[in-house]
């Protein structure tokens, strides 16, 4: 079986990918262990964010007096919450199996491995095997779940986010560890639902890659919520051999024991870059990673790596782009694409997360612009004088946007509130287009929205605020 590209992995790096180069006029396979998506749509992002909107809505439901309204007796079946949440997954890969078959892109379900130049061996369910020729590879295997020494996973009490979302039954207690994407949204989610959470971060503030402002207002808003936070702290070790689970916890002043019924291990991802055949055909790897170049591709001509095997930020939008860039430069070396294609700027790619409140960000927190040697313009606009926020019952958290003071460059912007995923990718359009204060001021925006809150932001920055 010959073809122009194979894809190695169906993730939301490497479906895009296969698309784009069948959209250029390759032949084109794509080779897949287990779902079509990839772990993204069945087992993050899109499942998720299913379990989030039932966490939301329940919340909704038991403040329904707050908006003159009178739910009784409302409760959580949360066998149903997890039901509809692989409902959606699995509509979503459904989705992607319509694509391939729009795009007359071959489907090789099985593991691949390479084994030579332009050959993937294929190793099927029933452990028979074929060979697959293509002048072209593209690796987006992904990654898995970071295992700890002091956390070995076992599925049950000890588990990965994988199986966080698809519990047989809600736990009364949980320990989450760490306190990136992942782990707040989980910590969310579970206690929405009624589980006692606990959140265990080694660093000194939760989802740390955030601005600092933003850490402090997550914390502040999730104990709020009832939700336990220890920052600077560790988990040194687990006994698992009661009914629940005992997780020696040291701390910066000293050590603890905490007892909760499961822990999940949420301290971040490993590449899956092992047994594939990278070190049978010479690829480089740095770090855990797959080197690439700026069109992705390896040291070894013909062979690219997108997504989260290779080093770009591990997001399923960056991978999805990654793929497309991948593919054009194929199409450009084959003389089917016009030009290079664009190569990413990682400095410009937005980071959301999912919980109540939500996280968005994009560029220079303030931090590292003053660092990077910026003399800076900030402003901020808190939620509770939106107008929008306000008609919501959700003026919890604030837009905070970051200028060069020299030039009025747009550096960075961080948002922690209601909706606010949805307000980022006007500061990624922006920052793309180089854009200066002075275009967010005058570029009219509607009322009442969120949205407003990025030009009043942009208004306090430079002493010209009208609703604070």
């Amino acid at each position: 079986m010959a073809y122009d590209v194979i894809v190695l992995g169906s993730g939301p790096g490497g479906y895009p990918a296969a698309i784009r180069a069948s959209q250029l006029g390759f032949k084109v396979a794509i080779i897949e262990k287990e779902n079509l998506g990839g772990i993204c749509l069945n087992w993050g992002c899109i499942p998720t964010k299913a379990l989030l909107k039932s966490a939301q809505v329940y919340e909704s439901m038991k403040h329904s007096k707050d908006y003159g309204l009178d739910a009784k007796e409302v409760s959580c079946d949360f066998g149903a919450v997890i039901k509809r949440s692989r409902g959606v997954a699995d509509k979503m890969s459904k989705g992607v199996q319509f694509l391939m078959r729009k795009n007359k892109i071959d489907v090789i379900m099985g593991y691949g491995k390479l084994k030579a130049k332009g050959q993937i061996e294929v190793t099927g369910s029933d452990g028979k095997t074929q060979v697959v020729e293509g002048k072209y590879i593209v690796v987006a295997t992904g990654a898995r779940s970071r295992h700890l020494p002091s956390l070995p996973i076992d599925g049950k009490k000890i588990i990965g986010y994988r199986e966080a979302i698809s519990l047989g039954s809600q736990p009364r207690s949980m320990i989450v560890v760490g306190s990136g994407a992942i782990g707040v949204e989980i910590a969310y989610f579970y206690n929405s639902m009624g589980t006692q959470v606990t959140i265990v971060e080694f660093l000194p503030r939760i989802v740390p890659v955030e601005d600092e402002e933003v850490s402090k207002e997550l914390e502040k808003q999730f104990k709020k919520q009832g939700i336990t936070v220890y920052t600077s702290s560790e988990v040194t070790s687990v006994d698992t051999a009661g009914s629940g689970v005992k997780a020696k916890v040291k701390t910066a002043t000293g050590e603890m024991t905490l007892e909760a019924d499961i822990v999940l291990s949420a301290v971040g991802i490993v590449a899956n870059i092992e047994n594939i055949g990278l070190e049978q055909l010479g690829i480089k790897t740095e770090k855990g990673k797959i080197t690439v170049d700026k069109y992705q591709q390896t040291n070894v001509a013909g062979i690219y790596a997108i997504g989260d095997c290779a080093p770009g930020q591990a997001l399923a939008h960056v991978a999805s782009k990654e793929g497309i860039v991948a593919a054009e430069h194929i199409g450009y070396n084959e003389k089917k694409f016009a030009h290079l294609p664009e190569p990413l700027d990682y400095n410009n790619i937005p980071g959301c997360t999912y919980s109540t409140p939500e996280i968005a960000s994009i560029g220079y927190t303030e931090k590292a612009a003053k660092e990077a040697g910026y003399e800076l313009k900030v402003g901020k606009f808190p939620l509770m004088a939106s107008g929008k926020a306000t008609a919501a019952g959700a003026t919890e958290g604030f837009i905070k946007m970051i200028y060069d003071a020299k030039y009025g460059e747009l550096l960075g912007a961080h948002m922690i509130g209601y909706n606010v995923t949805e307000l980022i990718a006007e500061v990624s359009v922006a920052r793309k287009l180089e854009t200066t204060y002075h275009e967010i001021l005058n570029a009219v925006h509607p009322h009442p929205t969120m949205s407003e809150g990025v030009k009043e932001a942009t208004a306090a920055a430079y002493g010209e605020a009208i609703d604070i």
